[in-house]
């Protein structure tokens, strides 16, 4: 199975960055690719998601969400809701392993395989192989340094790919 691997968003009011690395790997030990975009523009630019899991999965996911952000607006909350519930009670949709970090100006959200929905309290969500690493990093970095949230997030995950074999430091940011 491919699997795409780190995602990390920090929310600082209400700018915000999420941050992907590059790296799709194959089973437990090859890399398949080092460039791959895991973070995409939805909603005429006003949303970012990111998206880690089995890569298939993931594109799949991102397309549902996008979806549901046309049908409600571009309401980041609303959609991730119905896309949650979609996924829950889908026999298909329920067999994706995925995860979604999605954010706009006003939310950050993670939304889980499982159907979950979570806002974090500190405005940093991470997800994939190397979240730990990056979630770590980014707590760091926001309570020690004045940095705007683009830097923190391509900070810290350049950080867990230095920790995290299945983490590249191929870093793509998107920032509204």
């Amino acid at each position: 199975m491919f699997q795409a691997t780190t995602i990390l968003a920090v929310k600082i009011g209400d700018k915000v960055a999420v941050a992907g690395d590059g790296q799709v790997t194959f089973g437990n030990n090859t890399i398949i690719k080092n460039s791959a975009k895991k973070v995409r523009r939805l909603y005429n630019g006003k949303v970012i998601v990111g998206f880690a899991g089995a890569a298939a999965d993931s594109l799949t996911l991102c397309e549902k969400f996008e979806g549901k952000l046309e049908s409600f607006q571009g309401n980041l909350v609303r959609a991730a809701v119905e896309l949650a519930k979609e996924w829950r009670t889908d026999r298909v949709l329920r067999r994706l392993e995925a995860l979604l970090v999605a954010a706009n100006s006003d939310a950050l959200l993670m939304i889980s395989g499982t159907g979950e929905i979570i806002e974090p309290d500190d405005g940093i969500a991470a997800v994939g192989s190397g979240a730990p690493y990056a979630l770590s990093a980014a707590r760091a970095l926001l309570r020690n340094a004045d940095l705007p949230p683009g830097k923190i997030a391509g900070e810290a995950l350049k950080i867990a790919s230095e920790i995290c074999i299945y983490t590249n430091d191929e870093i793509i940011i998107e920032e509204l």
